[in-house]
């Protein structure tokens, strides 16, 4: 009796399971991208992208009309899909500006901003063969309903609507790295662009990028926080696999199963003397015992990128020229970070970070004096950080003379690149060390969004030698 009842509960059981599922399958609509019905894990009630609600896009471009001269126009065009060869194409990413103002993820679209129209959208067209090979794509209706334009088309309405949109505007407003000739080529852009009326829109975009809110700060700190875990586990996976290639396998398999979608760029990993290369990116070549190892990573998490960089002994132990550089680029990187204040400009710090690691190099004998500016930008031609958000160089159209303020996100990433071939003690030869972290500017000074990732020399020798498998 007891065996019967068993199975009478299991037929139920499986019963309601598949009531459940059909009932649930039948009312997701794939709109191709994620929504907070096809994937509630990802996207809450209200939201057009993780943690974005449609108020705060409808927000964005109301602050950019605000922005922009009367009677003006706004073009910005999806980003491209680029191509590996002529049936592959790469991974897509979405223009940052684009996405931005839209929440739109998929290419092939137009939207344009006006005072007269607000948000009109141009809606690439759903074709049967394209749906079978690439899945559903936005159409108008959901430009309508999920992204909450005013006006809606399908491309092939854009030469015959837009042109009249041009004609009625006093300027022309468009977003030049993604611009397109199926607008440029319209006589009235055209005639707009001999006139002097055509203008780029990132001085304005990217103003409004540059102050992140509340929302997009809660994504950088995960983002942020998903690249130090990531980090610390490559960290002690290098004492049993000093390899390059190993090292940014790693990287992006932590950061992928911790929910980035992509890495902000191509990670960095130079061992010994790679390490001197600001932007290596082979990544092919095994770490000598000895070696440093320089990884300068990021993830994107929803559209928001993490950069920061740690450099370690592989073998958990520093030889003396090398902690004796460390020093002076950890020295430099906690009193750069303390710099970090509203009213204070990038190129403020990065003059003081000058200054601090000439005199450093001077007195351990790499410079001949601490004024040899000259000879310093050799050993380091970056600036100390940089802009950071929905572009790992974010906001670029803003001058690094800016003064900060709160909301804005930068790096801080002091440096020393010596190339064996360069005049210095052969104990410093063939050295590069970075340590990079991000920033916020608050209203009373900073926060390191990194700070959960070791960088002082006796942390990471612990952590290497204490926490570590022994290599071999």
């Amino acid at each position: 009796m007891q065996g019967l009842r068993m199975k009478l509960f299991q037929k139920f059981s499986l019963n309601q399971t598949i009531r459940q599922c059909t009932y649930c399958t039948s009312k997701v609509f794939d709109m191709g991208q994620p929504t907070a019905s096809s994937h509630p894990d990802l996207l809450s009630e209200g939201e057009i992208t993780p943690g974005i609600t449609a108020d705060e896009y409808i927000t964005r471009r109301k602050r950019l009309l605000d922005l922009l001269p009367e009677k003006s126009l706004a073009i910005i065009a999806s980003a491209p899909v680029k191509m590996m060869t002529d049936v592959v194409p790469y991974t897509f990413r979405q223009d940052a500006d684009y996405l931005y103002l839209t929440g739109c993820q998929q290419p092939g679209g137009i939207a344009v901003l006006s005072h007269e129209s607000g948000l009109c959208m141009f809606m690439p067209e759903s074709d049967p063969q394209d749906v079978t090979w690439q899945g559903q794509i936005a159409g108008v209706d959901v430009a309508l309903d999920t992204f909450k334009a005013d006006k809606a088309f399908p491309m092939s309405k854009m030469r015959e609507v837009l042109q009249n949109m041009i004609r009625r505007s006093s300027k022309v407003y468009h977003n030049r790295n993604t611009a397109l000739s199926a607008y440029k080529d319209l006589e009235p852009f055209r005639k707009a662009s001999i006139s002097g009326k055509v203008k780029d829109l990132s001085a304005f975009t990217h103003e409004l990028r540059w102050i992140k809110s509340p929302s997009e700060l809660k994504l950088m700190r995960e983002s942020a926080s998903i690249a130090c875990q990531a980090l610390l586990q490559t960290m002690l996976f290098s004492k049993t696999s000093p390899h390059e290639a190993m090292l940014a396998a790693k990287v992006e398999y932590e950061c992928r199963m911790r929910g980035a979608q992509r890495m902000a760029f191509n990670p960095v990993v130079g061992g010994g003397p790679n390490a001197s290369v600001i932007h290596y990116s082979r990544n092919d070549q095994k770490i000598k015992d000895g070696d440093l190892v320089l990884m300068d990573i990021g993830c994107e998490l929803h559209g928001y990128l993490s950069d920061l960089t740690r450099t370690w002994p592989t073998s958990g132990h520093f030889t003396p020229a090398q902690e004796e550089l460390y020093d002076l680029i950890l020295e430099t990187n906690k009193e750069c970070i303390k710099l970090c204040k509203p009213g204070i400009s990038i190129r403020e710090i990065h003059h003081s970070s000058v200054q601090m690691l000439c005199k450093g190099l001077a007195e351990i004998g790499i410079l001949q004096h601490k004024s040899d500016v000259q000879n310093y930008s050799k050993l380091n031609p970056t600036a100390i950080g940089h802009y950071l958000g929905m572009d790992v160089h974010d906001s670029s159209a803003i001058s690094t003379d800016c003064l900060l303020k709160p909301g804005v996100v930068i790096t801080i990433e002091p440096g020393i690149y010596l190339p064996s071939s360069f005049d210095v003690p052969d104990r410093y030869k063939g050295i590069g060390i970075r340590i990079e972290d991000e920033v916020l500017i608050t209203e009373t000074g900073y926060e390191v969004l990194t700070g959960s990732m070791p960088k002082e020399v006796q942390h990471i020798k612990s952590l290497l030698n204490d926490m570590s498998t022994p290599r071999g």
